[in-house]
């Protein structure tokens, strides 16, 4: 049953086919404005490392996002650039 599960993953970064279930955390930008969001159900590539969302999840993200969720706290957030 689990092997069926792993054959039908496929890392969309580096091609890879075996990933694990976790609880990850991810930053969006939503208007200009960063948002963290945590707790996030994914599959996360076990090669490369990259967490993919199932549809469902990435609808109630949008949803969050977008006004849809309770605001659990403020962080403030350290910025850095390259250039």
């Amino acid at each position: 049953m689990a092997a069926a599960s792993m054959s039908s993953f496929k890392c969309h970064v580096c091609g890879g086919g075996a990933a694990r279930n976790e609880f990850v955390s991810e930053v969006f930008t939503v208007e200009g404005r960063p948002m963290l969001v945590e707790h996030i159900p994914a599959e996360v590539c076990r090669r490369c490392g990259e967490a993919s969302f199932s549809r469902e999840t990435t609808e109630h993200i949008r949803r969050l996002v977008h006004g849809a969720g309770h605001l659990v706290r403020t962080e403030p957030l350290e910025v850095y650039a390259l250039a």
